[in-house]
C-alpha cells in the first residue's frame, strides 16, 4: 500500500492559508525551495496543477480549489492530534479563535471570556464579533456561536438553548398607532428590518393558522441593537430576539404584542469545524461556554 505524502499535503495547506510560498515557508521554518518541491511532488502524484503562478500573483486552479479544504482538514487533524497528546497531562494553553454575533457577543460572550480566562490563564482568545455569517473553516475559526435555525452542513453543531423572538414597539407608538390583534395588522405599521435574516418576510403561527407578513418601514440594519434607539423613541416596530429587548420590556420602554402567536423559533448553537480531534484548550472553552449559555439562556 502506498501511503499519502502527508508532508506535501500539509505544505500545500500552508501555501493556501498564507497565499504565498515564501510566507508558508517562513511560518513552517523551512526554505521556499522545500515548500515548492513538496507542492510539485504532490501535483505530480495527483496528476494535476494546484496553483496558477505568475510573478505577481498566486491563485488556486479549479483542482486546487476543490482540494484546499481537504488539505486544511488533514493539517488541522494532525496538529490537533499532536496538541491533544501534549495537552493530555498539562493545563490548556495556546490560541483559540472564536466568532460570535455582535450584540450577543458584547453583552454575553465578552463577560464569559473574562471568566474563562481567569480559570485558564494559559489560553489566549482571538474573538471576532460580526452579525454576518462567518465561514469558520475558511477563516480558521475554532468555535463559533450562532443564533439561527441551522441548515444541515458538515459543521459540528451543539444546540445550547432556545431564543425567544418578540414583536415590540414603545408603548407610545402603540398608543398612537393602535395595538395589533392579528399579524396581518402589522402591514399597516412602520416595521423595522433586520437585513441579515435570510428572508424579509415575518412568519407567524397559532395552532393550524399560519400568516406571512412582508413588513415595510423607515429603517433597516444588519445589527439588531442598532434598532433600539428608534424603537424606544416610538418610531416603529421590530421583530427581535428576547436577549436584546427583555431589559427594555421590563423597564417599560418597550411593549411586546401578539403573545398568542409564535413569531419564529431560533436557537443559540455552538459550531466547530468538522473532525473529531481538538486541542485541549478548544475542548475546555467548548465545555465552559456550553454550560454557561445553556444555564443563562434557560433562565430567561
Amino acid at each position: 500500500m502506498r501511503l499519502p505524502d502527508f508532508e506535501a499535503w500539509a505544505m500545500f495547506a500552508c501555501v493556501v492559508e498564507h497565499r504565498s510560498f515564501s510566507a508558508a515557508a517562513q511560518s513552517i521554518g523551512v526554505s521556499k525551495a522545500t515548500v515548492s518541491k513538496a507542492v510539485a511532488r504532490l501535483e505530480t502524484s495527483l496528476g494535476t496543477t494546484l496553483f496558477h503562478r505568475t510573478s505577481r500573483r498566486l491563485t488556486l486552479t479549479d483542482a486546487g480549489q476543490s482540494l484546499a479544504e481537504r488539505a486544511g482538514r488533514i493539517l488541522a487533524e494532525a496538529q490537533a492530534a499532536e496538541e491533544q497528546a501534549r495537552d493530555a497531562a498539562a493545563a490548556p494553553t495556546g490560541l483559540v479563535r472564536m466568532a460570535a454575533p455582535m450584540s450577543f457577543g458584547l453583552a454575553h460572550v465578552a463577560p464569559a471570556i473574562a471568566d474563562f480566562l481567569e480559570q485558564h490563564p494559559g489560553v489566549e482568545i482571538d474573538l471576532t464579533l460580526s452579525d454576518a455569517k462567518v465561514d469558520i473553516v475558511a477563516e480558521g475559526i475554532d468555535v463559533a456561536l450562532r443564533i439561527a435555525d441551522l441548515p444541515d452542513s458538515s459543521l459540528r453543531a451543539r444546540r445550547l438553548a432556545p431564543v425567544a423572538i418578540r414583536i415590540v414597539a414603545a408603548p407610545t407608538y402603540w398608543d398612537r398607532r393602535g395595538r395589533p390583534t392579528h399579524p396581518a395588522d402589522l402591514g399597516d405599521h412602520a416595521c423595522f428590518g433586520y437585513t441579515n435574516l435570510p428572508s424579509a418576510i415575518w412568519h407567524f403561527r397559532r395552532g393550524e393558522e399560519e400568516v406571512a407578513v412582508r413588513p415595510t418601514g423607515p429603517l433597516a440594519t444588519n445589527n439588531g441593537e442598532a434598532l433600539l434607539p428608534a424603537l424606544c423613541a416610538g418610531l416603529g416596530v421590530a421583530r427581535l430576539p428576547g436577549f436584546l429587548v427583555d431589559a427594555d420590556i421590563a423597564a417599560g420602554r418597550l411593549e411586546p404584542v401578539l403573545p398568542d402567536w409564535n413569531s419564529g423559533s431560533v436557537a443559540l448553537h455552538l459550531l466547530t469545524p468538522p473532525g473529531t480531534l481538538r486541542p485541549a484548550r478548544v475542548e475546555a472553552l467548548i465545555d465552559f461556554f456550553a454550560e454557561r449559555f445553556r444555564r443563562s439562556c434557560n433562565q430567561r
